[in-house]
């Protein structure tokens, strides 16, 4: 073998591992669509896993050009609503009155935890945002 073979056959060695790799990446994007999407029933879903199974190349191919589109659509509602069970989870977790950050703070001046000029402090802080 020469130099210059092995360095091709390490080439088509990276170039095979790289299309593998994209394959089965398309592939959990196909089937995670496949149960992501709502309108498709239970035998429609059936019937791409079976095809995803006995012809993969083949269907993932006709799938991604059938459904390509609802798959973007369905990522994309499916990114908004974490983002906003996460926005929702945040304010409910982090959102408080002044009111409330005032009898927190007083409960902490009663019990000594902190001092008088600490208490107006965050009194002010309160009241001010």
């Amino acid at each position: 073998m020469t130099l210059w073979a092995s360095f091709w056959d390490i080439i088509w060695w990276f170039l095979a591992v790289f299309v593998l790799f994209a394959y089965l990446f398309a592939l959990f994007a196909i089937i995670t669509d496949l149960f992501r999407d709502r309108t498709l029933n239970g035998w429609g879903k059936a019937a791409w896993l079976i095809f995803l199974i006995f012809v993969p190349f083949l269907t993932a191919l006709i799938y991604l050009i059938a459904r390509g589109g609802g798959m973007a659509e369905r990522g994309a509602r499916e990114a908004q609503a974490t983002r906003s069970a996460a926005d929702e989870y945040i304010k409910s977790v982090a959102d408080s009155s002044p009111s409330d950050e005032i009898a927190k703070a007083r409960a902490l001046f009663d019990a000594g935890t902190i001092t008088a000029a600490e208490f107006e402090l965050i009194k002010t802080r309160a009241l001010a945002g």
